[in-house]
């Protein structure tokens, strides 16, 4: 080879190296990219996370695949205290709520472990409900059981200390958002039931206990399409009659849907048939470690109610005919219609490649939250509202959609950077 030739083959060498090295560069996020999108995803403060954002949307390297990767992957789990803590604190709406955590004390930052939140019943405490659940269920799990007066695990702030709890959880230790589970006994499984209806899409199984549901609530069941259920009752349950239970076993079946029931005729010293027995843990145990969440299933129901407008899933209903109707007493307007069992209805499916077909009832205004798990977001979409065509085309993915669901949502598997509202016309005549 002529020196000449050697040179020129070096030089095409060393260019290549360059470029190559070029796109190494830009496809590798900073470090600094990294910080800001964990920083804007964890702050509670809305101003810094509004000073954040826009930082983050200026970085060249902020692309939606960085993004997804570095919440889906890159986290960093800083060592946390193990063991048994009985008395940390939970804070919703400037007010602070026991929790009692139980973290495996081989707990491993770089694994990621199943979450059981467990709800007590009245009389009772997280903390009383921790130790009776923490060497059952192995390695394998982090419990978490708050505690709320009186076991009033119906009410709304109720709901809200679990979220914050899962959240709370989260942000300190490795769990798999794929394995969350809710549970509770007496009025711990009444709640159980009820936020696991409204807050369905969270979670990868629910297993209420010795519990049941007042009849204007049953339509709610209809949430639980995409959520498995384990549900256990006494034959003999003096406090919660089994027949609870065996009505919502019922309705489960006229929807459809799968579920475990077992009834047991077992009865304690002191509490009767009104307990969950320790002869029915290793079959729960072996079903909560069968359990995996999709966290985006291909067909949604969400059942609503006025105070209950948040995303449920990759959809969310925005208005309704029901309350849009009354005006002028608005609180017993709702009362009245929950006595009718009137609620917003939407079901959502994928039914072919990029075409969604959604049907409503007292629905005026929905959104839908999307990704390439539903759709090719590169290609026109086609959204069907009750048979009629209310959308068609391209719907544009944004950085700034994805990190605001990312932050609202706090669930690193739903993620969207596309959405898309629909206004929801009357039938034609």
């Amino acid at each position: 080879m002529t020196r000449r030739l050697l040179c020129a083959v070096l030089a095409m060498i060393l260019a290549s190296c360059i470029v190559h090295g070029m796109h190494a560069v830009a496809a590798s996020p900073s470090v600094d990219l990294k910080l800001q999108i964990f920083q804007y995803l964890d702050t509670k403060d809305t101003d810094e996370a509004a000073r954040i954002l826009p930082t983050i949307l200026s970085d060249p390297n902020a692309t939606i695949d960085q993004i997804i990767r570095i919440i889906q992957t890159e986290r960093d789990y800083v060592p946390q205290p193990t063991g048994t803590t009985p008395d940390e604190r939970v804070e919703v709406r400037g007010h602070a709520h026991y929790l009692a955590l139980s973290v495996p004390l081989t707990y491993q930052p770089a694994k990621g472990y199943g979450l059981v939140v467990c709800l007590h019943g009245a009389g009772f405490t997280g903390e009383a409900y921790l130790e009776r659940w923490q060497a059952r269920l192995g390695e394998d799990y982090v419990l978490a059981c708050p505690t709320v007066p009186m076991g009033a695990w119906f009410t709304r702030g109720a709901e809200e200390l679990v979220l914050e709890t899962i959240r709370s959880v989260q942000r300190r230790y490795h769990i798999d958002p794929d394995r969350v589970f809710l549970t509770g006994m007496s009025n711990g499984g009444i709640g159980a039931w009820v936020i696991g209806m409204h807050d369905a899409p969270l979670f990868a199984g629910i297993a209420p206990m010795a519990s049941g549901l007042d009849n204007v609530l049953m339509p709610f069941l209809a949430n639980l399409r995409s959520t498995p259920l384990y549900i256990i009752h006494g034959a003999k349950d003096q406090v919660m009659p089994v027949e609870l239970s065996r009505t919502i076993t019922k309705e489960l079946t006229r929807l459809g849907y799968p579920f475990v029931y077992r009834e047991h005729d077992r009865e304690h010293p002191t509490a009767g048939g009104h307990y969950f027995p320790r002869e029915e843990l290793p079959d729960l145990v072996t079903w909560l470690n069968a359990q995996r969440r999709n966290p985006v299933p291909t067909t949604v129901t969400v059942v609503r109610e006025a105070s209950h407008f948040q995303s449920f899933g990759w959809v969310r209903i925005d208005a309704t005919d029901a309350i849009a109707a009354f005006s002028e007493d608005l609180v017993s307007k709702r009362d009245e219609l929950t006595r009718k069992k009137r609620y917003a209805r939407l079901d959502a499916s994928v039914t072919a490649p990029n075409r969604i077909e959604v049907e409503t009832g007292l629905v005026r205004r929905y959104t839908l939250f999307l990704n390439d798990q539903l759709v090719d977001l590169s290609k026109p979409v086609t959204i069907v509202t009750n048979k009629q065509v209310s959308f068609e085309g391209k719907v544009a993915p944004t950085v700034e959609t994805l990190l605001r669901q990312a932050r609202f949502r706090q669930d690193a598997r739903q993620l969207f950077p596309a959405q898309l509202s629909i206004q929801v016309l009357p039938p034609t005549p």
